[in-house]
């Protein structure tokens, strides 16, 4: 009876996870990861390409990290190929009625082991991101179309995506219910759950809206623009780069009432010179914070007197600071950023709505492998208990898989410059940035560890 019970629960979990790494089952994501995010923060990216780990947590998430960690280390047509076969899962994922039947199977070994087995669905923000260094990579193949087209994807897929979370909200609070754990049970686990926060995160990425706005702009649709541009300014409303942009093209479509109030606030118009160009320069920072478990013991004992012990493995954020890094230097002047999207904030937020779906699947665990246990321990043999217990205690592990390898956060920088080739410089590193008059010159760079990469592309006329 105990070795039955003990392969019955080890069976259901690596069948229902066959298309998954049996690493999930005894470990997570964090910890396969952890040498390939070093790297990277390191600023090592090829190094970081050689120690990801095997898709551990499938084509999605792998495709992702690989495709962010190639365009760090200018890998460029390998890092599109990844990001292309992340967006291809997605759509299948989200389009294919069929994996509701696999799923159902994923659902069941979840709730014997634990939430890595349930097959990982992107954050909104993730989603964002992926679209968005899609645009970015068709930037740098000078495919402005195809940029615009990632755009437009992005709040698509993002819409998509925040129905079926709140589907799930449902599902998960229609169970508790039927198992008739209510929400002081589970506020019991929240009380004691460490940062839970005040849910007041960010949760719209204004460097997509911005980016979205040059696309548009430089392809000569100025009122796309305006409305991208000021979705950008609701985000980062102290961010005087979008605030002057905003008021720049308020000013062009002759926006009267949105002009008076933006100068209200923000100052008078300045237009620039006859004969400039414009240097747009958006800055990549560290390293987004992965997710590190959080454990909760607790101990049940039956009517037999036999005791055994449980874990609530949940993914937490430890508080860390964002890194402080020296200003870039255009031509030997200091280049004065201003944050656009906060990903350490965005992720921290994203768990938090997630973590009453989370706390619901594990009380529902609790009582799952409470019953696997007591059937194993029916015979009266103190092994039986001891073996499932082992099981429950090894096979809870928090589900910490998130987009490791995105920047902790994005800043902009933007200057009107006379016509002439001028050179972007940090750590003794460098990217030539030429600039022609009536157009826009982006610059994309990002920053880990002592190491720069970017590079320059000339738009269309603004």
């Amino acid at each position: 009876m105990i070795k039955h019970a003990v392969a019955a629960v080890l069976s259901i979990g690596l069948t229902a996870c066959a298309n998954l790494s049996t690493h999930n089952l005894f470990s997570h994501y964090s910890a396969a990861n952890s040498d390939a995010r070093q790297a990277v923060q390191a600023g090592r990216y090829q190094q970081a390409l050689e120690k990801l780990p095997e898709a551990p947590a499938g084509e999605i998430l792998d495709g992702m990290e690989r495709g962010r960690i190639g365009f760090l280390a200018g890998c460029y047509p390998q890092s599109f190929s990844a990001l292309k076969v992340a967006d291809q899962a997605v759509e299948a994922q989200q389009q294919q009625a069929v994996i509701q039947v696999s799923e159902g199977l994923n659902q069941a070994g979840a709730l014997l082991t634990n939430d890595n087995m349930i097959t990982y669905k992107p954050a909104d923000y993730e989603l964002g991101f992926l679209h968005l260094y899609l645009a970015l990579s068709y930037i740098q193949q000078r495919d402005l179309n195809g940029a615009l087209v990632e755009v437009r994807r992005a709040n698509m897929v993002q819409e998509s995506a925040r129905k079926q979370r709140e589907a799930e909200l449902e599902s998960a609070a229609s169970a508790a219910r039927k198992e008739g754990l209510d929400k002081q049970n589970l506020g019991a686990v929240l009380a004691r759950y460490p940062d839970v926060g005040d849910a007041l995160g960010n949760v719209q990425n204004g460097y997509l809206f911005y980016l979205s706005g040059v696309l548009y702009e430089a392809e000569g649709d100025l009122n796309n623009a305006y409305i991208d541009y000021k979705r950008a300014l609701a985000v980062v409303p102290d961010n005087r780069y979008v605030a002057h942009t905003v008021l720049r093209l308020a000013t062009r479509l002759s926006m009267i009432d949105d002009r008076r109030s933006l100068e209200a606030r923000y100052g008078r118009y300045q237009p620039s010179a006859k004969g400039s160009g414009r240097v747009v320069v958006f800055d990549e920072q560290g390293v987004v914070a992965a997710r590190d478990g959080w454990r909760l013991p607790l101990w049940l004992r039956d009517s037999r007197g036999q005791s055994a012990i449980y874990n609530l493995a949940l993914p937490y954020y430890r508080s860390n600071a964002s890194p402080v890094l020296s200003p870039l230097m255009l031509n030997n002047r200091p280049v004065s950023g201003s944050t656009l999207t906060d990903v350490n904030r965005m992720a921290k937020y994203n768990l938090q709505e997630q973590l009453p779906v989370m706390v619901v699947r594990q009380a529902l665990r609790v009582v799952a492998k409470n019953e696997v246990r007591k059937v194993s321990a029916q015979s009266g043999d103190d092994v039986g208990n001891l073996l499932a217990n082992i099981f429950n205690t090894l096979t809870e592990q928090p589900d910490t898989r998130s987009w490791q390898s995105l920047p902790a956060s994005v800043s902009v920088a933007q200057q009107d410059l006379p016509a002439g080739d001028y050179t972007l410089a940090w750590n003794g590193q460098q990217i030539d940035v030429g600039v022609k008059p009536g157009r826009t010159t982006m610059v994309w760079v990002s920053r880990q560890g002592n190491t720069l990469t970017g590079w320059s592309v000339l738009l269309g006329e603004s």
